[in-house]
């Protein structure tokens, strides 16, 4: 391509026409389906910004970056400009804190990612017909922002491998993580599932989910206009409750919750029930081949609930509907005992500082192989019958 390449960082995504955006974030939906990814949606993101969730006062400042030639669009990038670490589960604090202590300045940073959403998608948008190039502009636009205004790092988190790999290619320091996700092998229900288990596992999981499920109301699963917008007030106070237990404050809004009702065929919401009551939640988005678990939360303490809700019932939902797997969300190695396999994370990492990439490239050889290694280790370790 021989056209001027021109780069524009938009004052946030809803400042972006969604047809333009959606051509890039995801095309397959022209033949009517599903989006394979609904975190990169126009509409999710932007409802991000209208709710309040990211923008003035939150840190994540939003700077989506658009890329074109020759009046025809490339791709984008949902880009922010970041003046602290918090809600990206891809932890670098002990970078930051190193740089500052040597007199660097750490923040602020631009963070290419979907906001408090540990999922792995892509982050580089491409037009489809462009999409080596308009991959490789990216990569350089979001690398040269950094060094013209002096910031001192990019960081692409839960990025597919291979963007991982062809930013590795143009300078970023590849980065392992570790989830643990559900892989369907076919299973016709969750009780074939079952069968591939040890008999120890299997007997523990059966177990597990008939305590579950005794605790004297009933599950039901939400999708769609089985979603009213009360079940959005009860679940917004399952949601205030584990954001003050876990990271102090939530992250999300209670108008992102409208927004999402807006969204409703794109959301499972596994709601348990005592005598007509919501006492407990777990908040899944649906993806074309995927079901993302993000948010639990309860007033009520039951045994094992949580188990159910969050994993088990994932699994029958993907199970029932064909998905090959269940994204359940960020560390827990307590997911291994319930069929979740561990799987590695990638990230990409722009440092500008070269004494602070040095250390850096240093510290994620070594934390690349001990992630491989327990990935290694935790899969034999997992419940499933030995082939032999």
């Amino acid at each position: 391509m021989t056209d001027q390449i021109e780069l524009e960082l938009a004052e946030g995504v809803s400042a972006i026409d969604p047809a333009l955006w959606d051509s890039c974030a995801c095309p397959e939906t022209r033949d009517g389906g599903r989006a394979y990814d609904p975190f990169t949606t126009h509409r999710f993101l932007s409802a991000l910004e209208a709710s309040g969730s990211v923008g003035r006062g939150t840190g994540w400042d939003p700077r989506p970056i658009v890329a074109r030639a020759g009046g025809s669009v490339l791709g984008v990038a949902p880009l922010y400009v970041k003046s602290h670490s918090q809600g990206e589960y891809v932890f670098d604090h002990g970078w930051a804190d190193a740089f500052e202590r040597a007199g660097g300045q750490y923040y602020p940073k631009l963070q290419c990612a979907v906001p408090f959403t540990p999922c792995t998608g892509r982050r580089l948008l491409t037009a489809p017909d462009h999409a080596e190039t308009g991959r490789a502009t990216l990569l350089a636009g979001m690398a040269q922002v950094a060094e013209n205004n002096g910031l001192s790092s990019v960081h692409m988190t839960f990025c597919l491998e291979d963007e991982a790999d062809l930013a590795e290619g143009a300078g970023y320091l590849h980065r392992h993580g570790q989830q643990f996700h559900f892989y369907n092998q076919g299973y016709a229900d969750f009780d074939a599932f079952l069968a591939q288990l040890s008999s120890r596992k299997r007997k523990a999981l059966k177990k597990e989910r008939t305590r579950a499920q005794g605790f004297g109301g009933e599950i039901r699963q939400l999708t769609g206009d089985d979603i009213r917008p009360e079940h959005w007030d009860a679940f917004w106070t399952f949601y205030q409750d584990t954001g003050a237990r876990k990271w102090g404050s939530p992250y999300l809004t209670r108008a992102f919750f409208d927004a999402l009702h807006e969204m409703r065929e794109d959301v499972l919401l596994v709601l348990a029930l005592r005598e007509g009551r919501p006492i407990a939640g777990a908040l899944n988005l649906i993806g074309r081949d995927c079901l993302y678990g993000r948010y639990w939360g309860c007033i009520e303490d039951h045994p094992y609930l949580h188990f159910e809700l969050c994993y088990h019932q994932a699994v029958d939902y993907a199970l029932a509907h064909g998905l090959a797997r269940v994204e359940a969300g960020a560390q827990g190695e307590h997911k291994l005992a319930r069929g979740y396999l561990p799987h590695i994370t990638h990230s990409a990492h722009w440092i500008t500082h070269p004494g602070l990439r040095h250390a850096i490239s240093d510290y994620l050889e070594a934390e690349r192989a001990a992630i491989d290694e327990d990935v290694e280790v935790m899969t034999e370790m997992g419940p499933f019958r030995s082939k032999g």
